[in-house]
């Protein structure tokens, strides 16, 4: 029997979804609302016979908010002259919704109840631009199709197996005690399919050299948004981002890991607040702060600050300092956050490459590589120049196996949904 999903990951001002045909995992349909509020645009796309078609491109659409935009999304899903794949809305067995924070509540997906609700409302604190867009995407779809079950599937839920001693921060205990200030890290839905299809693939092209209860993983998931996992036997060990994804690695708009007195400094000296500082540390850092160029009265010079990693490849390759810089930050704290992982793990059978960067930069893939030489590891070249797919980079005889997966978090949430709501 046929069971559809919708699958649902609302952000502040956007709605991406996905509908799948279960247990199959076929992709029926895709797409995204942008700008919901202002100036709403819709990408809507289809499988025809096995191939996506693109029926909708950025069309505008009057969407004032969140219930707008399902609402049109439902209308078109039903639509057979406009990309719909359903027949009426009934089609829909199931909503599963990606959840940004479920705190120290959760470690694994939910069927959503008014028990569920209220614990994501209860971690707006800890994710305030996301949480509360998660909760209206479910409330949403609860008003519109009511009676079909909706299940929250939590970014920060894989990482609550990392232990005490990892996850606590130096500070006065009183401030964990009354406001959860602690690492909880992000991309956990990721870090999660990533890791599984990594041990699938080692058991089933080196049967018998590996066990799968005791094999110690560093999954890299570098994009716009980028963290590491350490992950043992299946289960997070401990990983780059916090209380927020601030932390870790430099990303596309993210500072990554600072010495958090910058921002007193910057508060003094620039005049800033607390509040400014933490825009400029989110959205203005990382590759895009650091490819920004200034005129004499520190006014930035339009066009020169990128996060788009293509273009940083492109300006390094022609011998742009700025970009070159970019690149050699990012593979030093890439080394240094595998080498750490590495040492508190007591050693590593895969380092495993996903994410926009980390599925399509082979530059970044072998500068890695020729670093872990010392652990064992040889990348075959002709591999390495492949992007986006499953494939193993590293020779056969490699002591440390290096890997591309490409990630799929819509697929582990779909799959949860129907382990949940079937």
């Amino acid at each position: 029997m046929s069971f559809k999903e919708l699958i649902i990951n609302a952000g502040s001002s956007s709605l991406k979804y996905q509908v799948f045909e279960m247990p199959e995992a076929k992709v029926l349909a895709k797409g995204i609302f942008e700008q919901i509020g202002t100036d709403c645009t819709f990408t809507h796309k289809i499988d025809k016979d096995g191939e996506e078609v693109k029926v909708l491109d950025k069309k505008p659409v009057d969407a004032k908010d969140h219930n707008d935009a399902i609402t049109i999304l439902l209308e078109t899903l039903t639509d057979k002259e406009n990309g719909g794949v359903l027949e009426s809305m009934n089609d829909i067995a199931a909503v599963g919704h990606r959840v940004l924070h479920g705190g120290e509540k959760f470690s694994g997906s939910v069927l959503v109840d008014e028990a569920v609700k209220e614990a994501i409302r209860e971690c707006i604190p800890l994710g305030p631009l996301h949480n509360p867009a998660n909760l209206t995407g479910i409330e949403v779809c609860e008003s519109i199709m009511k009676g079909i079950p909706q299940v929250a599937v939590f970014d920060t839920a894989f990482h609550q197996t990392i232990p005490e001693c990892a996850y606590m921060y130096a500070l006065p205990y009183k401030y964990y005690q009354k406001h959860g200030i602690r690492k909880y890290g992000f991309h956990g839905t990721s870090h999660r399919y990533v890791s599984a299809r990594t041990t699938d693939f080692l058991m089933k092209k080196y049967p018998g050299k590996y066990n799968a209860d005791e094999l110690k993983v560093i999954t890299c998931h570098l994009g716009n948004g980028s963290s590491i996992s350490a992950i043992k036997g299946g289960k997070c060990f401990d990983t780059t981002m916090g209380l927020t994804p601030l932390e870790g690695i430099m990303m596309g708009t993210r500072s990554g890991s600072i010495d958090p007195a910058i921002i007193a400094v910057l508060c003094e000296r620039e005049g800033l607040t607390a509040k400014e500082v933490d825009n400029i540390l989110n959205k203005k850092s990382g590759m895009l702060g650091l490819t920004a160029e200034y005129d004499e009265n520190w006014n930035e010079i339009p066009g020169t600050a990128t996060s788009d990693n293509r273009t940083i490849e492109g300006r390094s390759r022609n011998g742009d300092k700025r970009a070159m810089l970019v690149e050699d930050m990012l593979c030093h704290q890439l080394m240094k956050y595998i080498g750490g992982f590495a040492a508190a793990m007591g050693g590593v059978d895969a380092v495993v490459f996903t994410g926009g960067i980390g599925e399509n930069n082979p530059h970044y893939r072998t500068r890695v590589a020729e670093k872990l030489g010392f652990l064992g590891t040889a990348i075959c070249e002709d591999a390495n120049k492949v992007r986006g797919q499953e494939i193993e980079i590293s020779t056969e005889d490699s002591a440390l196996k290096l890997l591309v997966i490409p990630t799929d978090e819509e697929l582990l949430i779909a799959q949860d949904t129907y382990e949940l709501a079937k």
